[in-house]
């Protein structure tokens, strides 16, 4: 199927339809007969741009567009503006629902026509400095909405930790099938917080552990050792002394002169 951007575009850019066929069993894959899949999608088609392409065969129903083809499984909603948004940066595939069966084959027969326009006076596709423009505009974050976000995810998530923790109260002592009793470590001494000054402490006093372990003057020589050096230390102290000594006597001398 033949498409341009615009109608100053000379070469037109080919897109690969075919209906979409899985087999039997695929759970929550695209509705068989009435799905296209399209390939070779460029990065500035999007789903409003390919719903309005294929509007002239039937209703679209929905328009997914995904990097690859999938086993057909089913996407997580996404529930968040500000988090988990990926940028298409290339080609990528497409599945357009259509309401009816014969939007499929009516698909397929536009490659007989000449190339569609992605981008028309009624519905132009913004590109340079004005998608640039439109980009950054859509980056900046509005403060008081992502406030909200937060504020609504983390009353979601302080109910779901309420609700554990209210049902392991209930189900603790309780034994199941079996007759197991499961153990948990609630009411115990929570474990220390693992930052740079708690392992340093936990360090030093296994380093001061080992030192207690250790025999001290095992070996003869050891001892000799041990011996010259407590003897070389009260010679020192000695010395000391005695200089300490002489020092105060000679403080202590009359001069008159």
């Amino acid at each position: 199927l033949a498409v341009k951007f615009g109608e100053r575009q000379r070469s037109p850019h080919c897109l690969l339809v075919k209906e979409h066929q899985v087999r039997e069993g695929a759970g929550t894959a695209p509705p068989p007969r009435r799905t296209l899949f399209v390939l070779n999608v460029p990065p500035y088609c999007g789903p409003d741009s390919l719903s309005r392409l294929f509007s002239r065969c039937g209703h679209v129903q929905a328009v997914d567009v995904c990097e690859k083809p999938g086993p057909g499984e089913k996407k997580e909603k996404l529930t968040s503006k500000f988090f988990n948004h990926k940028t298409a940066t290339g080609f990528q595939v497409a599945y357009v629902v259509f309401r009816k069966p014969s939007g499929v084959q009516a698909a397929k027969a536009l490659s007989q026509e000449g190339p569609l326009l992605i981008s028309t006076e009624s519905h132009p596709v913004k590109t340079g400095i004005s998608k640039w423009i439109a980009n950054y505009a859509a980056s900046v974050v509005d403060q008081e909405e992502l406030k909200a976000e937060v504020d609504a995810y983390m009353q979601d998530y302080d109910k779901k930790i309420a609700e554990e923790e209210a049902k392991a109260a209930e189900e603790e002592g309780v034994p199941d099938e079996e007759g197991w009793v499961k153990v948990t470590r609630k009411g115990r001494k929570p474990g220390l917080p693992r930052t740079e000054a708690a392992n340093l402490r936990v360090l030093e006093r296994e380093k001061q552990k080992r030192a207690r372990k250790e025999l001290l003057n095992f070996y003869a020589w050891q001892h000799r050792e041990t011996k010259r050096e407590h003897i070389a230390q009260l010679r020192k102290k000695f010395e000391e002394d005695k200089q300490r000594i002489a020092l105060m006597r000679a403080q202590r001398k009359f001069r008159p002169y």
